[in-house]
C-alpha cells in the first residue's frame, strides 16, 4: 500500500490518524491544511490549492488526509485505499475545542506556522461551517465512498475501537 486518501469532516481525527497510518506504513503524510492556509490564517487561491494538491497526488507514496474536494476524484484514482472518518457533530465540535485549548496560541504539527490556534469571536465562521456542514458535508462524502473502485479498499470508520482495531490491522 502507497497511497492512502483519508476523508471526514473538521474535528473528525484526519490528521491524528493520517499521522499514525503514516508511522505505520513508512509513508510521507500530506496535510490538506499545509495546502488551504498560508501563515497568519490566509487562505491561498482555490487554483494555488487545486494545483499543489495535483502536484501532492502525484507522488508515489502518501498518506492524504483533508479536503479540497474538487481534487478527490483525482485522489481517489491514484489512492490504493480511502478511509472515511466519520464521527458524530457532538464529538467533532469538542474535539475542536479541545484541540484549541491545548493549543491555543501555537501552530499545531498539521498546521503551517503561523497559522495559531485560537478559540474567541474570530472562531466562530468555523463553528458555524461545522454546524451547517454537518449533514451536506456528511452526504457529499457519502457519495464519494459509494463510488470507491472495487479494486480499491474503502474503509469507513465511526468509533474509536473501530479506528484502533484498523490501526492494528496495519503492516508495512
Amino acid at each position: 500500500m502507497q497511497r492512502v486518501m483519508i476523508i471526514g469532516q473538521p474535528g473528525s481525527g484526519k490528521s491524528t490518524l493520517a499521522r499514525k497510518v503514516g508511522t505505520r506504513l513508512g509513508l510521507p503524510v500530506v496535510h490538506i491544511d499545509h495546502i488551504h492556509w498560508l501563515p497568519g490564517w490566509v487562505e491561498r487561491s482555490r487554483d494555488d490549492k487545486t494545483r499543489m494538491c495535483l502536484e501532492a497526488e502525484a507522488g508515489a507514496a502518501w498518506v492524504f488526509e483533508g479536503g479540497h474536494s474538487v481534487t478527490w476524484d483525482n485522489r481517489m484514482a491514484r489512492a490504493d485505499m480511502v478511509i472515511w472518518l466519520d464521527r458524530p457533530v457532538a464529538l467533532r465540535l469538542w474535539r475542536v475545542v479541545k484541540r484549541a485549548l491545548v493549543w491555543r496560541g501555537k501552530s499545531r504539527p498539521d498546521m503551517p506556522e503561523g497559522c495559531v490556534e485560537r478559540l474567541g469571536p474570530e472562531t466562530l465562521p468555523f463553528w458555524a461551517y461545522i454546524w451547517r456542514t454537518r449533514k451536506t458535508g456528511r452526504q457529499g462524502i457519502a457519495r464519494l465512498m459509494a463510488r470507491v473502485p472495487g479494486e480499491k479498499r474503502a474503509v469507513h470508520l465511526r468509533s474509536n475501537a473501530e479506528v484502533a482495531a484498523f490501526l492494528n490491522s496495519l503492516h508495512k
